[in-house]
């Protein structure tokens, strides 16, 4: 192979599907991006790409010559990051994937301390509620909420998100505070649903020892916590959201919590990242501050 880096301009192209996209990133042109693609096809001598007027896509070769090109430039990586780390330590850009609601309350609060310590660092963040394919979309972490389950990635635990159910004053003293998690069946539940799906979000609740799921019903479906939260707020029922979101409402007093002695423990928040990547200098520094620093459990009560 004469050319790296026609590996890494195939490698962003088939990540993102696009060589306007993969050219936008890389600081290139289009125009020097479909060069260097097709330098590279001539030589492996194959058709990497298959192009049509209106779509592009990797051929049956590309495919799997893209699969051998992740695998080569992650030990590339690797071997960089290890040559480099005894001397500048931290360095590079951090790609990283948030959800909404951890990114804006639980991270990025904390982005300037971590920039302050590692000044060779610094961050591209997407924040969504979509769940990323790390491996293929060039993420160096996504802080993801439940169990990880892949096995090509490492997991280092940061937390768990806990949930509290709350009403505003103003819904209690015209319904009623529920004392017991049954009490609710008598009670206007506002409920988290999946765009996608629809389906709706159970409340979970910790009774005689064992976490229980309830189904909840109500007058407003939404695929909002926080708009589920204003909502609440505003009198219309009782919400179940992450302490995260809600701390600042009941904090002020524009929330109650309630049935706080049937608490459930949350989903559990980890760290996400490729086992290629785990010896980088600028993601174990970014995971070992967001422990060190204690982020999710902070950002509760």
């Amino acid at each position: 192979m004469k050319d790296l880096n026609a590996l890494r301009v195939f490698a962003r192209v088939a990540q993102m599907n696009s060589i306007k996209g993969a050219a936008a990133t890389l600081g290139l042109t289009p125009s020097a991006v479909s060069k260097s693609i097709t330098r590279l096809e001539s030589e492996v001598g194959v058709c990497l790409l298959q192009r049509t007027t209106r779509s592009m896509g990797l051929s049956e070769d590309g495919a799997v010559f893209f699969d051998n090109c992740k695998q080569i430039l992650g030990e590339i990586e690797q071997a960089e990051y290890l040559l480099n780390r005894a001397s500048k330590g931290p360095y590079g850009r951090l790609h990283i994937h948030l959800t909404e609601g951890l990114g804006p309350r639980v991270v990025m609060p904390m982005l300037r301390q971590f920039l302050d310590e590692n000044p060779n660092v610094y961050v591209s963040a997407e924040l969504s509620n979509r769940i990323v394919d790390i491996p293929n979309e060039g993420f160096d972490m996504d802080i993801r909420v439940g169990e990880v389950a892949d096995s090509r990635l490492v997991a280092r635990y940061l937390g768990r998100v806990n949930f509290v159910t709350c009403a505003s004053p103003r819904y209690l003293a015209e319904r009623g505070t529920p004392q017991k998690p049954a009490d609710l069946d008598q009670h206007n539940c506002l409920v988290y649903a999946q765009i996608h799906t629809g389906r709706l979000r159970e409340w979970n609740f910790l009774e005689n020892g064992s976490v229980h799921a309830r189904t909840v019903h109500g007058t407003l479906h939404a695929n909002s916590s926080e708009a589920l939260l204003d909502a609440a707020s505003a009198g219309l029922g009782i919400a179940n959201a992450s302490q995260i979101l809600a701390r600042e409402a009941i904090a002020s007093g524009k929330l109650v919590p309630l049935l706080t002695g049937y608490a459930a423990p949350g989903p559990p928040v980890h760290a996400v990242y490729l086992k290629a990547h785990a010896l980088a200098p600028k993601v174990r520094a970014f995971v070992d501050f967001l422990v060190d620093n204690n982020v999710v459990d902070r950002a509760q009560f």
